[in-house]
């Protein structure tokens, strides 16, 4: 999964909420971030890809990531 990705949560209490990967740590886990969603590790088998993606450098902040997600929201 590429940085600026965005995903779904299917696992955990933020699950069904969409979110951005904004780091890859290891072939296993990755940094996601998204408005609703807590900036934190998760494991690539607890997220779907939507076929989206936002332009956004490694290691983005939230407020960074926010403004991307509404770009592409507007885009479409």
């Amino acid at each position: 999964m590429e940085i600026g990705t965005v995903c779904t949560k299917l696992m955990g209490r933020e699950r069904g909420r969409e979110c951005v990967v904004v780091e890859k740590l290891d072939k296993n886990f990755v940094i996601i971030d998204g408005p609703g969603v807590k900036r934190r590790r998760c494991n690539l088998r607890h997220l779907s890809p939507t076929g989206r993606s936002v332009e956004i450098k490694e290691g983005a902040k939230g407020e960074e990531v926010k403004k991307a997600l509404e770009k592409l929201g507007e885009a479409s």
